[in-house]
């Protein structure tokens, strides 16, 4: 004879079902709890375009992959308490692709590991399109012309248009940890902004196509404008999920490409693939690199990204301090 639930057990279950992030999660592997990880999603400055040693199957040999995810990219410099630093992150991505690419690998893994902290850059792909910017600066420098008349008055409102783009993404992050049994609390969600790859201090004498193509008024309006602003937003959607956020803005101070030399600089300078050049297939990413985070880059960013997963302060910046190294400032 089969038996009937009593109400109060019926009624005790559906506020289950109402009120709990997830009351039944999925079945994950039994030893998920004894395995740590730490997962990096996003586009190519957490991927580690310009950094080299990219993984087998992301530098365009396996069918186009250009995501240039690198073996020495700043996730993997991080000295954090975890068995794995995966680094899912991918050049060009936009909002949209980490939702629909990044995100089904971060819910594999995520159950078959404890995941201790997601790493987010996302952002300037999207509205912004701060690479073409930075082309479109180079461009003008070949015209003797400059690139901020056209790009500066609309800047801020492709700025504002990203912010529910990045907020929605962090939330579909959000909903697929909760979907692999997942409490918010119960990992850390970090969105890291951008660093200014160039200075208008740059001399005069690396302005050119052997160092830093770009006029002084554009990169003066790239480092006191667009990248503030554009951290700024980010740090709008990171509020707005309740995620933690890491400023990246004035990280590359002093150590920008074209800033000194190139063994002291974080930042690649104008870098091209002279063989890729020759080969159909490649020619187009052949000037991809520029104006990335170097090894020397990604290094220093993972230093800071492991002072401020080891912080207890919701908001951090990283700054170079004076003996060189880059490192981290919170705020209340």
């Amino acid at each position: 004879m089969r038996k009937v639930l009593p109400l109060a057990v019926i009624g005790l279950l559906a506020i289950l079902l109402v009120v709990s992030d997830h009351p039944f999660p999925p079945p994950s592997e039994p030893d998920r709890e004894s395995r740590t990880a730490v997962v990096a999603l996003g586009d190519s400055t957490m991927s580690g375009e310009g950094a080299g040693s990219y993984e087998p199957g992301t530098d365009g040999e396996d069918g186009g992959n250009w995501c240039h995810r690198s073996r020495v990219a700043s996730i993997m410099k991080t000295q954090v308490q975890a068995d794995q630093k995966i680094n899912l992150a991918c050049s060009g991505a936009n909002s949209d692709k980490l939702r629909n690419e990044q995100l089904p690998q971060l819910r594999r893994i995520a159950g078959q590991n404890r995941v201790v902290a997601v790493v987010v850059a996302i952002g300037a792909n999207d509205d912004p399109h701060f690479a073409e910017v930075l082309n479109k600066c180079f461009e003008a420098w070949g015209k003797r012309s400059d690139c901020t008349s056209s790009v500066a008055v609309e800047w801020s409102k492709r700025v504002r248009r990203m912010v529910p783009k990045v907020e929605n993404t962090l939330n579909a992050v959000r909903q697929t940890m909760r979907d692999s049994g997942y409490l918010d609390s119960s990992y850390q969600l970090v969105v890291q902004s951008y660093a200014a790859p160039v200075s208008p201090k740059m001399a005069r004498s690396l302005q050119n196509l052997s160092g830093c193509p770009l006029r002084t008024s554009d990169l003066e309006w790239v480092v006191e404008d667009a990248v503030p602003e554009l951290s700024n937003g980010l740090r709008t959607a990171a509020n707005k999920v309740n995620a933690r956020f890491l400023d990246l803005s004035r990280a590359g101070e002093g150590h920008e490409a074209c800033a000194g030399k190139p063994e002291t600089e974080w930042f690649t300078r104008l870098t091209v693939d002279w063989a890729g050049l020759k080969n159909e297939k490649r020619s187009s990413h052949a000037l991809q690199e520029s104006f990335h985070p170097n090894a020397l880059g990604h290094e220093q960013f993972g230093r800071c990204l492991t002072e401020f997963l080891a912080a207890d302060k919701r908001d951090g910046a990283c700054v170079p301090r004076l003996d060189g190294t880059l490192g981290l400032t919170t705020e209340s």
